[in-house]
């Protein structure tokens, strides 16, 4: 499968380029993305042929259908990575809580976030292609929370891979914060921005684009490469999940095999999203995609009114800070499929330059095919965590978030499963005020939650408070490029 660019193609690149290459190299022609050419098939007879399957057989089935570069042996490998997972035979299991309604739980790695699910597989086979090839890489992630623990999990001691991690200071849980400043490894550096997540995107972008920082990459000898879903190797893998969330509704007698479902999930930077759409395009029998954001709802304006309009706005910190986003970078990826690469450089730049732009009527109805979207405020949201744990169930405020949508935007009673993207414990005091809980910082609401509903703190966040800070760098935008090469040159 060869994998083309959203923006079209500058000339200076390939105009195709393998797998292996998308993912070592994501900057694409005129600050575009990689996207697959085609899918393969992922409708009845697939779904039919691996209905009995356990996660990984079905996540080398998938990757093999799209026929990507990467040899047996090396899948193989990156798929045992599952074994870190709670329950390496089931690493997402899907819970039902209602009547019709389950939820995909995708935060039983490491971490404690659905990033795992991604990220530790694509970790092992970018570090394996870049020792085959002896290449040294610098991994940049963005973060607004959950893929820098992740993306520091996978690739730390790795030799060939030194990785910089960008996440905006005080935009973060605790939890996310120490996760990610107590990693203690030589080819890990952790940089707070004083600013936005959409700060630290954009200052990620600015450096994957950058002549000035490559150059200076070329006389260090590394290359430049991304952890965030810019990259198509974090996208593929979080198809899988999609897949199997389905086929667990059809094993349990839920459904049969064909019936359709709704899927449910939190904005984010729209790669869960992305996921889930590539699999409906593929065959899976899903009636459609709702999207949950926080008050930071520029995407259910987007799907819902066909306007992206950034101008007057200003992020707003909520308590689900993994939304906490205005620019997603994956609805790129959506526009090129449904658009075409000429329309989609145009509605691109116009972002970039106006802050703006606005899609037709004929464009806007092609988006509400796959898309449906709300948004729920903090109170709304904590309402949903009280809900829920009274049924002895606890849920995330971004998870909270997607009750809301499954209430409001289902147009029948079909099945829907909800994606689940953290656990509670990086969010302890969000959920332990939806408790009615009086509790000071994270470590005393963890404590409190778990002793009012009788669930365990798993060791890894109860440990974080006794790891030393190894990182406490905290910046302005400006001065990121001349942090990472000091760092990089160290």
């Amino acid at each position: 499968m060869q994998f083309i660019e959203t923006r079209g193609n500058d000339g200076v690149r390939p105009e195709r380029v393998g797998f292996s290459d998308a993912i070592l190299h994501p900057a694409a022609s005129f600050g575009g993305l990689y996207a697959p050419e085609s899918l393969p098939d992922m409708s009845i007879d697939f779904l039919s042929e691996y209905l009995p399957s356990d996660y990984k057989t079905l996540a080398f089935a998938l990757l093999k259908a799209f026929e990507i570069d990467i040899d047996e042996e090396l899948l193989h490998a990156a798929l045992e990575r599952y074994e870190r997972f709670d329950d390496p035979n089931d690493p997402a299991p899907v819970v039902q809580v209602e009547d019709d309604a389950y939820v995909c739980e995708l935060y039983h790695g490491p971490t404690r976030a659905f990033k795992d699910m991604a990220l530790q597989p694509f970790g092992k086979i970018l570090s394996s292609l870049a020792q085959a090839r002896g290449e040294r890489y610098l991994i940049m992630a963005a973060t607004s929370g959950d893929t820098g623990p992740a993306t520091l999990e996978t690739f730390k001691n790795e030799a060939p891979i030194k990785v910089a991690c960008l996440y905006p200071a005080g935009g973060t849980s605790d939890v996310q914060r120490l996760q990610m400043v107590t990693e203690d490894a030589p080819n890990l550096k952790v940089i707070g921005i004083r600013g936005n997540f959409d700060d630290a995107q954009s200052a990620l972008k600015e450096l994957l684009a950058s002549d000035t920082f490559r150059e200076a990459l070329d006389e260090i000898g590394l290359r430049l490469s991304a952890a965030n879903s810019v990259n198509f190797g974090r996208i593929i893998f979080q198809i899988v999940y999609h897949v199997h969330a389905y086929l667990e509704l059809v094993r349990k007698g839920e459904i049969t095999l064909g019936e359709e479902i709704y899927i449910v999930i939190p904005s984010g930077n729209f790669g869960n999203a992305l996921g889930a759409y590539y699999a409906k395009k593929a065959g899976l029998p899903i009636r459609k995609i709702l999207i949950a954001s926080n008050a930071n709802n520029v995407l259910t304006e987007w799907i819902e009114e066909g306007r992206y309009d950034l101008r007057g706005r200003r992020l707003i910190q909520t308590e689900s800070p993994a939304m906490d986003i205005l620019k997603s970078s994956n609805v790129e990826r959506v526009l090129f499929d449904k658009f075409g690469p000429e329309r989609t450089r145009e509605l691109m730049e116009r972002l970039n330059t106006e802050g703006h732009y606005e899609l037709t009527p004929e464009e806007s109805r092609a988006i509400r095919e796959d898309f449906a979207a709300t948004y729920a405020t903090d109170a709304e949201g904590e309402r949903e965590i009280a809900r829920y744990a009274e049924k002895g169930y606890l849920i995330d405020p971004h998870t909270a978030t997607c009750f809301k949508a499954y209430r409001e935007l289902r147009d029948e009673p079909l099945k829907t499963v909800i994606h689940s993207t953290a656990e509670w414990t990086k969010f302890s005091p969000t959920v332990a005020r939806a408790l009615g809980i009086e509790a000071e910082g994270d470590r005393e609401a963890l404590e409190a939650v778990s002793r009012r509903m009788g669930v365990p703190i798993p060791k890894v966040i109860a440990e974080l408070f006794h790891k030393p800070v190894v990182h406490d760098t905290v910046v302005d935008k400006e001065a990121i490029m001349e942090e990472m090469l000091r760092f990089l040159r160290g």
